[in-house]
């Protein structure tokens, strides 16, 4: 590595542990832009993978844009490079919704990001029954101090307001399936492993079982289509789920949000705990802001994810770097 610029191989090592995030469906919706002469990446949205449907306003794009970040922001300081970022730098340009410049390599990794770096590629959604074992306090609180490290807050229904969130979880579902467009969609980000391979989408092998019972979100993505052989499992009745909120709604709001909830899932993942998303509600306007604390009744929640101790889930596939990076000098 020189002081002037990168290695392509590490610049490619750094995007491939970027598209490590989760996206809306696996859409994978981003594009990353490197300039050797200044040391910068720009993180572009690609809204050629939006889910106009699901995610009409695009802030579930933007969620997935800002996993991504987090996960470039981790790798650079794993690799011990200083790294400054900018929000949106341009508003004429909304597509590039982030850059990070990559500062001289200090020779040892920087800031307290790096230690996350194991958890990138172990972190998988788990679309599995979890045990009924408690999230300890330190835990919890590790996981919010996480969050409000990207200016996000990370709250844990409990009571009454965790059978509201349930509740509204289920009217979304109901809205889904009565939705034509919407379930048509899905079935467009749902893949056949044994019969296609491909880069993106949800896979039926990631589907998880079909739930039998319990009280836990499971988004079952097979739809009205079969899978052979597909095990049926009784859900947790008491679900531990998890509510990122920003103070704001805005774009800038929306990769916060993205960077706080992948912050969160990497601190859980080095915590052994398995996560998988509850973003039914969040795609119904009428239903989302129900979700919100009703005792402070502020904040808009950007997403909810349900945490526990149970099976990692399965490794879904990736774009490869060439299709999602390039280089210019």
């Amino acid at each position: 590595m020189s002081a002037r610029t990168l290695d392509d191989v590490i610049v490619a090592g750094l995007v491939r542990d970027a598209t490590a995030a989760p996206s809306m469906h696996n859409a994978q919706p981003w594009r990353f832009h490197y300039t050797r002469g200044t040391r910068t990446f720009g993180l572009y949205a690609d809204r050629a993978r939006a889910l106009p449907h699901a995610d009409p306003s695009t802030r579930g794009l933007h969620i997935g844009c800002g996993a991504a970040l987090l996960n470039l922001r981790v790798a650079a300081a794993h690799a011990g490079l200083p790294a400054v970022t900018a929000l949106l730098p341009v508003a004429a340009s909304p597509e590039l919704v982030a850059t990070v410049h990559v500062e001289e390599p200090s020779g040892r990794p920087t800031d307290g990001l790096a230690v996350l770096y194991p958890a990138i590629h172990d972190r998988h959604t788990s679309r599995y029954p979890f045990t009924s074992r408690l999230i300890p306090d330190e835990v919890r609180c590790a996981l919010g101090e996480a969050a409000h490290s990207e200016d996000a807050f990370l709250t844990f229904p409990t009571g009454a307001h965790l059978l509201t969130v349930l509740d509204v979880i289920r009217d979304a579902e109901g809205y889904d399936h009565m939705d034509a467009d919407r379930e048509a969609e899905t079935a467009r980000w749902t893949r056949n492993a044994t019969t296609a391979a491909s880069a993106d989408g949800i896979p039926d092998y990631a589907f998880g079982p079909i739930k039998r019972g319990g009280a836990a979100p499971a988004r079952d993505f097979a739809g009205s289509a079969p899978v052979k052989n597909r095990a049926w499992a009784d859900f947790e009745e008491t679900p531990q789920l998890a509510v990122v909120s920003t103070e704001t709604d805005e774009p800038g709001d929306w990769l916060r949000a993205g960077q706080a909830m992948e912050r969160v899932l990497l601190t859980a993942t080095l915590h052994r705990l398995s996560s998988s998303f509850a973003t039914q509600p969040l795609e119904w306007p009428e239903l989302r802001w129900v979700l919100r604390d009703p005792v402070s009744g502020t904040g808009h929640v950007q997403m909810v994810i349900r945490l526990g101790y149970g099976p990692t889930g399965a490794r879904t596939p990736r774009r490869p770097v060439e299709d999602v990076l390039t280089v210019e000098d």
